[in-house]
């Protein structure tokens, strides 16, 4: 059998690989193809005609019924159809529509193993982008680098020199018509090229300069082809290592002005990079890296920014604007879109979906207003399913939850792009976690969830009994078993599926990736979220509406009505999806004959959400009874969780070994960012062997806490020990205060301390003036012959006149000194004021200069770094203390 494919003398590079794609097809149909290029068909037989609407190969060379179908096409849009002359026309609206036909076809004929006889087809995305995202990061800090920085070297991402890689990758993403691909890395430049005027900046050598030039041609040409448009993301402002060494200064600095010579080099790094590869976008995160939401932000972007990449244009003799993606997160990106539209045309702006996790279909509040407000600026604002700290590593492919998703994309937040991370393993990509020898490659492992994502980002509106069927089809072919055990693996898929998005929305401190949700919590953050730093816009836009474990216990003792979504509730409905889940993936496991080796690993992680399920659920009925006594003091009321307790220990311990032999690791970032359930620090608490201790020595020190109180005698008092001040030398000019009650702690207002906790009586205080907080912040230097802490403490409220706490979910620099965690919650009141919550900076010994953003503060003081902290609840926010001393 033969088959002519004839495109048009255009010679569209997309078009040319989407009639490859047909050829390829047919070839394993034992059809002998040939491609021509050609501006008519004439009297070929057997020809499927390839091309753009606008070709001259389909001038004035239409059929009628086709030319009426093609006036209705959107971009990336495109028909298929057969003549009753057999000949079947592909037409896409532009380049990329073309390939999606050809990419429908051969799909067609793939999966029924024929050309089918007559077609009319037309279809056309949803989603103007639809990308996925790679990050050019590792799971720890390279030697002498900060967080993001992450220079390309063979050493560092020999993966990223793998040309056979990329094609996989890309191949992958045109089959799912994927039409973008991130590449995420603090700052790319200084790996790419260098700049005459600072050419000490270059972090590489220069074969390896010439090796990354090499490879970001060929992936960007590939990438092309394939219809996929890649976008080089960078943080501002960080600056390679060699260009701060050289001017003195820090690589990282959130809280530094606008420096000129940094202005200088980011401008013409941008230029140069723009005038050398034009065909890249580029995506800007202009929080995190220097102070969020500011004049400072807009100046970046309008006179930094965009002035670079129109110098690049001008150098390159281009007119047509590449695209920049203005990443929303940690910037007022309403307010930076409206300086630099005037500037700049092709802007779009992105933002997270669910944060740094997957949580609900139904986000509201304040996160959904600000995503509507993104859309109606009139730019495509792009939705980005980013880290998913909840789900790594478990293997996560619910078809109805991740169209559910999409769909209120579209209709909540108005978006009309996806920007896809990996489902796990951002941080060690290219491998998942799974302990396999030789390692998996992330993109085989996790297949389902970029196929999903991609199928309802093309079109969210599917019917969903036919996506069942769909799904159970793809499953059923995948491991060789009969269409009812295909529709048996997806419904574990579903069923495990809403076990963490639950857990985390009703359970968490933070939809960020601070938290891995998998390893589990402790008692204390079940039962006191609020000294860990609680992230409240999980709960108020990122979760439905409903009550956290606090208010639950609340309502119960005070006999109230509960709202929404409860804790008891998610409780029963996780144990209950796990219990299914497991019953769905034996039902199929009789039945598989491919693929084994993947299926048992998939079985065992349905498995795993099942114990990770009863360890939370009987974790939380125990924290409820825990919670009851702090307001009946009845020992008895513990003794009713000890049980509880007991329980999810043991399903942890299942956990454990279910996790032993088949995981390296539970999060990919290893990080001091980590802190949930403990801080992990050079790859500690990454594995839940190392938690199991944890939750043990917990469940034992809580027996003997209820052994304390049932023999502690009536009026014993514990006696507190006042923090010692620490002996250091102030350099820059301060007034000191002695903190005490009735005495002031600003240097321009009246503000004097109401109550204040024991421990932080008559240490030194350094008293600012309050306005020059406001105005430019809080700069302190000193000198110090001895490790010290330094304490800082912030009102405990959202305000602009107030300084932000450390918050780890905007601010990656944000435990650099150990300072993202509360030490003591309600520590200090002002007359006036809201409490203070206390954070303590470690510093070494030698001198230091410690800048804090704008926004009043109180600087409490230096102590000893040896001088024990213990994290309480002083408790005079008038709500109570707290009673996390019955686990520590």
């Amino acid at each position: 059998m033969q088959k002519t494919i004839v495109i048009s003398s255009e010679n569209n590079a997309r078009v040319r690989f989407g009639a490859e794609r047909i050829s390829k097809a047919l070839s394993g149909l034992n059809y002998q193809t040939k491609i021509e290029q050609k501006d008519k068909i004439g009297s070929l037989n057997n020809v499927i005609a390839v091309g753009i609407f606008s070709d001259r190969l389909f001038i004035n060379n239409l059929p009628f019924e086709i030319k009426n179908k093609l006036s209705t096409a959107k971009k990336e849009g495109f028909h298929i159809y057969t003549t009753k002359a057999g000949t079947i026309y592909i037409i896409g609206n532009d380049a990329s529509g073309a390939l999606y036909g050809c990419i429908e076809l051969a799909g067609q004929i793939n999966s029924t193993k024929k050309l089918p006889a007559q077609l009319a087809i037309s279809d056309q995305p949803e989603m103007v982008l639809r990308g996925t995202c790679i990050g050019l990061q590792k799971p720890d800090y390279l030697p002498g680098h900060d967080v993001y920085e992450y220079p390309y070297t063979p050493e560092t991402f020999p993966w990223l020199y793998d040309k056979a890689l990329w094609i996989k990758y890309l191949d992958m993403m045109v089959e799912n018509r994927y039409n973008s691909l991130y590449l995420w890395n603090g700052h790319p430049f200084s790996s790419l090229l260098r700049l005459k005027d600072y050419s000490y900046a270059v972090e590489v050598d220069e074969a390896t300069l010439k090796k990354n030039e090499e490879i970001f041609k060929f992936l960007t040409k590939e990438a092309d082809k394939r219809g996929i448009w890649v976008i080089q993301m960078f943080y501002n402002i960080i600056i390679p290592k060699p260009f701060a060494d050289k001017h003195g200064l820090k690589t990282q600095d959130r809280n530094r002005p606008i420096i000129p010579i940094i202005a200088d080099y980011t401008r013409k790094s941008i230029a140069a990079f723009v005038e050398k590869y034009p065909n890249v976008g580029l995506m800007v995160a202009l929080g995190e890296a220097m102070e969020g939401v500011g004049q400072d932000d807009i100046d970046w972007f309008t006179k930094t920014i965009i002035p670079g990449v129109k110098d690049g244009l001008k150098a390159a003799g281009i007119k047509e604007e590449p695209p920049i993606v203005l990443r929303a997160h940690d910037t007022d990106a309403p307010s930076v879109m409206k300086a630099a539209l005037p500037l700049y045309k092709n802007l779009y702006t992105e933002n997270k979906f669910n944060g740094e996790a997957l949580t609900t279909y139904t986000p509201r509040g304040a996160w959904a207003d600000l995503n509507r407000k993104l859309a109606a600026i009139g730019t495509v604002n792009i939705s980005n399913v980013h880290i998913l700290a909840n789900l790594e590593p478990f293997r996560y492919g619910s078809a109805d939850f991740i169209q559910k998703s999409v769909q209120a994309m579209n209709k909540i937040y108005g978006a009309k792009g996806l920007h896809l991370y990996p489902q796990a393993s951002y941080w060690d990509w290219p491998y998942s976690a799974d302990e396999v020898k030789g390692r998996l490659l992330e993109v085989d492992r996790d297949w389902i969830w970029y196929k999903e994502w991609a199928r309802y980002s093309w079109n969210s509106q599917r019917d969903r009994t036919k996506e069942i069927d769909y799904w159970g089809k793809e499953l059923a072919v995948k491991y060789g078993t009969n269409l009812t055990n295909g529709k048996a693996i997806l419904n574990a898929y579903e069923e495990s599926g809403e076990i963490s998005p639950k857990l985390l929305r009703r359970y968490g401190i933070t939809d960020g990736n601070r938290q891995t949700l998998t390893l589990g919590m402790l008692m204390t953050q079940l039962i006191n979220p609020y000294r860990y730093g609680l992230f409240t816009l999980l709960y108020e836009s990122e979760a439905p509406e409903g009550e956290m474990i606090i208010d639950y216990a609340e309502k119960e003792w005070k006999k109230q009505g509960h709202i929404g979504e409860t804790p008891v509730q998610v409780a029963k409905e996780v144990v209950d999806h796990g219990k299914k889940a497991i019953q769905s993936i034996n039902t199929a496991a009789t039945d598989v004959k491919k693929d084994t080796a993947e299926f048992r690993r998939l079985k065992n992680d349905i498995y795993c959400y099942d114990a990770m399920a009863n360890f939370y659920a009987e974790k939380v009925k125990a924290a409820l009874w825990i919670l009851r006594y702090k307001y009946s003091n009845q020992v008895s009321d513990l003794e009713q969780a000890l049980p509880f307790l007991q329980k999810s220990v043991d399903h942890y311990a299942a956990l454990v070994k279910l996790t032993n032999h088949n995981y390296l690791y539970a999060n990919s970032m290893q990080t001091k960012q980590r802190k949930i359930p403990m801080r992990g620090v050079d790859k500690t608490f990454i594995h839940w062997r190392e938690m199991l201790p944890v939750f043990t020595k917990e469940l034992d020190q809580f027996k003997r806490s209820i052994d304390s109180l049932k023999s502690v005698k009536n009026g014993s008092v514990t006696t507190i020990i006042p923090y010692k001040a620490a002996d250091v030398k102030l350099l820059n000019k301060t007034e000191n205060y002695v903190i005490a009650k009735d005495v002031a702690v600003f240097a321009d207002t009246t503000a004097y301390i109401k109550e204040v906790a024991a421990q932080l009586t008559g240490l030194k205080g350094i008293k600012f003036s309050k306005a020059e907080q406001l105005k430019t912040g809080t700069e302190i230097k000193f000198s110090t012959n001895i490790p010290v802490k330094l304490l800082v403490g912030f009102f405990n409220q959202k305000n602009a006149e107030y300084l932000a706490a450390p918050q780890l979910e905007t601010d990656a620099s944000a435990n650099n000194y150990g300072q993202s965690e509360i030490k003591i919650s309600n520590a200090l009141v002002l007359n006036g004021f809201p409490p203070v919550n206390v954070h303590a900076y470690s510093f070494q010994a030698g001198t230091h200069t410690l800048n804090l953003g704008k926004g009043a503060c109180l600087i409490l003081g230096f102590i000893d770094d040896k001088q024990e902290l213990r994290i309480f609840n002083a408790g005079l926010d008038g709500r109570g203390k707290d009673i996390d001393w019955l686990f520590e």
